[in-house]
């Protein structure tokens, strides 16, 4: 059977990024499956204090929801950091469209030559000089940035931390980033609804979040109360 992944076609627009630190107490399995009911469009699932196998398992489970959802030709799933876990569950044949990797994870390049060319691979941008390193960047390896934090924010304290400080990026910084960025671009840290209009006039493909939905008492109800708002024409 062809696995069809999504390299070609993901969209970025609501990007949730899901593991089990955020869930307090919750079922990663039903989040998972509500956030799609509330309208993402990628998900990410990412842990930083999972063994390999049980990080493995939430894949497997991500991967089961969305198919389930109907979703799988349009939500695209990748693991963050573990690019030996996403090989491994593509081995298994579930359906991992690739990963998304940090500054100090395996590099790119290597990544690319693991996974082949139907993966996506994202890469967050670096917070020190980041205009630059966006700007010089060589295409052709990452598929799209992320970048931020907007607000700064408990899920990732040292993000955008530069000598002890979080530079935290406004929407004129978004707004300049976007226009030298060769890649589609995805804002987090922090973002609330409160934040969604005015980043939707930076003209960046989508915004990331994290405990927004994964901490909610209500996880349904915060997804789609913010994919209606960023989907909305106003």
């Amino acid at each position: 059977m062809t696995i069809n992944h999504l390299r070609d076609s993901f969209d970025l627009s609501f990007y949730f990024v899901i593991g089990t630190e955020n869930l307090n107490g919750k079922d990663f399995r039903q989040v998972v499956r509500q956030a799609i009911d509330g309208g993402i469009t990628f998900l990410q699932v990412r842990s930083k204090i999972l063994e390999a196998k049980e990080l493995m398992n939430l894949g497997r489970i991500a991967a089961q929801e969305i198919k389930v959802a109907g979703k799988d030709n349009t939500i695209a799933l990748v693991i963050d950091d573990r690019v030996d876990i996403a090989q491994a569950l593509r081995i298994e044949g579930v359906k991992i469209d690739g990963v998304h990797l940090g500054q100090n994870d395996i590099p790119p390049e290597a990544a690319r030559k693991i996974l082949g060319e139907n993966a996506i691979i994202g890469l967050s941008a670096r917070s020190r000089d980041l205009f630059d390193y966006i700007k010089n960047f060589k295409s052709g390896i990452v598929d799209y940035f992320g970048a931020g934090p907007l607000h700064k924010t408990d899920t990732k304290p040292n993000c955008g931390l530069v000598n002890g400080i979080v530079v935290e990026r406004n929407f004129d910084e978004i707004k300049a980033l976007k226009a030298i960025c060769p890649l589609p671009l995805v804002i987090g840290g922090g973002v609330k609804y409160e934040d969604l209009d005015a980043l939707k006039t930076t003209g960046v493909d989508g915004f990331f979040v994290v405990s927004a939905i994964a901490s909610a008492n209500d996880p349904l109800s915060a997804a789609k109360t913010l994919a209606q708002k960023w989907f909305s024409k106003s």
